[in-house]
C-alpha cells in the first residue's frame, strides 16, 4: 500500500518514515493537513494515516477533502485528545478506524494490516461482480421487429407491479432475458434476482435448495445452509421451467407463494420472505394439468400476468441485428456494418433455428472463432448448420431421387466455399476425383435434356 501519514509531531513523522517502510509499505509524510491536501491532489494513495489536531486544517477536514479527491481511500484517524465527538466525526467520514495516542507500531502494524485486507476483499469483490457481469451477459433485448415490440410493451407494463408473471416460449428463446427485463425495471431493481433452473436440480435437494435446511437435517447437512428464496428475499426469483417440478415440491412453493412463510428442513420455525416471483416454462401447463402432472390452483397462482417470447424463426427481421450483437461479443476489428456477407445472411435467415437464440449465439461464437478477417462469410458456418437446414428441407419436398438430393447438397456446398472444390470435398466427406465425377454427371445430364 502507498500511505500517506500527516502529522504536527516531528518524531512522529520520522518514526514513520523509517518503520513504515519497513513493514512492506510506501509512505510520504506531511507536516499539516493543507501539505496532506496537495500530495493529495498529486499521487493516488491506498491509505490516510491522519492527526486530528494540526495547525491549518484538522484531521477530519483532511478526511473530508481526501472523500473528494480518491473516494476509495481507506481513513485512520490518529489523536491524543480522544472524545466521543471526535468519534462520531471520524465515523460519519467513514474513518476505517480510531487509534489513540501513544500508540504501539504493533498496533499501526496490525491495523494496517486490516486495512490491507480490506482493500484484497474489495478487489475480489469488484472482480467477481466483472465476472457475474459477463456469466450474465448483456441483458439488451435486441430486435425492432413487431413481435419483439410487443414484448417489451407488456414487460413496461407488468415491471413496476408485483404481480407475478409467467414467460412462455419454447427452449433458447431469452426467457431469461425478459425476467431480468422485468427486474431491471421493477421497482426492485437494486435488490437481488436469483434464478433458478428447476430441471436441473435433483428432486432429492429441491427443498433444500429452495428453502435451505438446518445442520443435521439429513444425511450430509454437516452445517446449516440459507435457501435460495432467503438469499433473494426483497428482490425477485425467477423459477426457470417450472414445469418441470415435481408435484410434492409444487405443493410446498404453492404454499411458500400464497403466505411467504418458508421453513427450512429441519426447523421448527418458519421464515417470513418478501420476494417478487417470475416463472418460465416451454411445457404446456394447461395439458399438464389435464395430465395430472401439475398443480391448476398453482399454475393460476403464477400465471396473474402472461408474456410470450416468439421464436426466432417467427422473428426473421431480428436474425441479422441479433447475430451481429451477438457477434461484437467476440470480435472489436468490425464496424457495424459488413459484419456478414450477403450469402451467410441469407444462410442464416433462412435456417428454421429450431434451438432458438442461443443455437444462433453458438453459430455466431463458431464462426468468430474460425473467421480471421471479417466479414464472416458461409465457409465460416458450421458445417452441421447447412447438412441440418438441408436435411429439414428435404423432408419438407416433393419425392426426389438419390442423385438429385447429392447435387443440392453439392450446390449448397460450392456456395459455402465460394467454388473451392477441394474444401467442399473435404465438407462433403468425399474424394476430390468423386465430387468431379458427380459435377461431371449432372452436366452431362443437362446437356442431353
Amino acid at each position: 500500500m502507498h500511505i500517506l501519514f500527516a502529522d504536527d509531531e516531528k518524531n512522529l513523522q520520522e518514526l514513520m518514515r523509517s518503520e513504515l517502510p519497513r513493514m512492506g509499505y510506501t509512505v510520504t509524510v506531511c507536516p499539516d493537513g493543507l501539505t496532506a491536501v496537495a500530495a493529495l491532489e498529486k499521487e493516488p494513495f491506498d491509505c490516510l494515516l491522519v492527526d486530528l489536531d494540526m495547525p491549518g486544517m484538522n484531521g477530519i477536514d483532511v478526511i473530508g477533502k481526501a472523500r473528494e479527491l480518491r473516494p476509495e481511500i481507506e481513513a485512520v484517524v490518529m489523536t491524543g485528545k480522544p472524545s466521543q465527538e471526535t468519534a462520531i466525526a471520524a465515523l460519519r467520514h467513514q474513518a476505517f478506524d480510531y487509534l489513540t495516542k501513544p500508540c504501539r507500531l504493533a498496533d499501526i502494524a496490525g491495523l494496517l494490516g486490516r486495512v490491507a485486507e480490506r482493500r484484497q476483499t474489495k478487489r475480489q469483490l469488484a472482480a467477481l461482480q466483472h465476472r457475474l457481469k459477463r456469466a450474465e451477459g448483456d441483458c439488451k433485448m435486441v430486435g425492432n421487429g413487431a413481435a419483439m415490440e410487443a414484448v417489451r410493451n407488456l414487460i413496461t407494463k407488468v415491471a413496476p407491479t408485483e404481480s407475478s408473471v409467467l414467460i412462455r416460449g419454447e427452449t433458447g428463446c431469452g426467457k431469461e432475458l425478459v425476467a431480468r427485463a422485468i427486474h431491471d425495471s421493477s421497482l426492485r431493481a437494486e435488490q437481488p434476482m436469483v434464478a433458478i433452473n428447476c430441471g436441473a436440480l435433483p428432486e432429492n435437494l429441491i427443498e433444500s435448495e429452495l428453502f435451505g435446511h438446518c445442520k443435521g437435517a439429513f444425511t450430509g447437512a454437516d452445517a446449516a445452509r440459507t435457501g435460495l428464496f432467503e438469499v433473494a428475499d426483497g428482490g425477485t426469483i425467477f423459477l426457470d421451467e417450472i414445469g418441470e417440478l415435481p408435484l410434492a415440491m409444487q405443493a410446498k412453493l404453492l404454499r411458500v407463494l400464497e403466505t411467504g412463510d418458508i421453513r427450512r428442513l429441519g426447523d421448527n420455525q418458519t421464515v417470513n420472505v418478501n420476494v417478487r416471483v417470475v416463472c418460465a416454462t416451454h411445457r404446456d401447463l394447461e395439458k399438464m394439468v389435464e395430465e395430472g402432472t401439475f398443480r391448476e390452483d398453482l399454475m393460476f397462482r403464477i400465471n396473474t400476468f402472461e408474456i410470450h417470447v416468439p421464436a426466432l424463426r417467427e422473428r426473421t427481421e431480428d436474425i441479422v441485428p441479433l447475430a451481429s450483437h451477438l457477434l461484437c461479443r467476440h470480435r472489436t476489428d468490425g464496424g457495424s456494418e459488413h459484419l456478414f456477407t450477403p450469402e451467410a445472411i441469407a444462410e442464416l435467415k433462412s435456417h428454421q433455428w429450431p434451438g432458438n437464440v442461443r443455437e444462433l449465439a453458438n453459430v455466431v461464437e463458431h464462426a468468430a472463432i474460425l473467421c480471421d478477417s471479417l466479414p464472416i462469410g458461409t465457409e465460416h458456418l458450421p458445417r452441421h448448420f447447412g447438412r441440418r437446414q438441408l436435411r429439414k428441407e428435404l423432408r419438407e419436398s416433393e419425392p426426389m431421387t438419390l442423385r438429385e438430393m447429392e447435387m443440392i447438397a453439392i450446390e449448397r456446398a460450392l456456395s459455402r466455399h465460394d467454388g473451392n472444390k477441394p474444401a467442399v470435398a473435404e465438407e462433403l466427406g468425399v474424394s476430390l476425383k468423386t465430387l468431379y465425377n458427380k459435377i461431371n454427371s449432372a452436366e452431362e445430364k443437362k446437356l442431353a435434356s
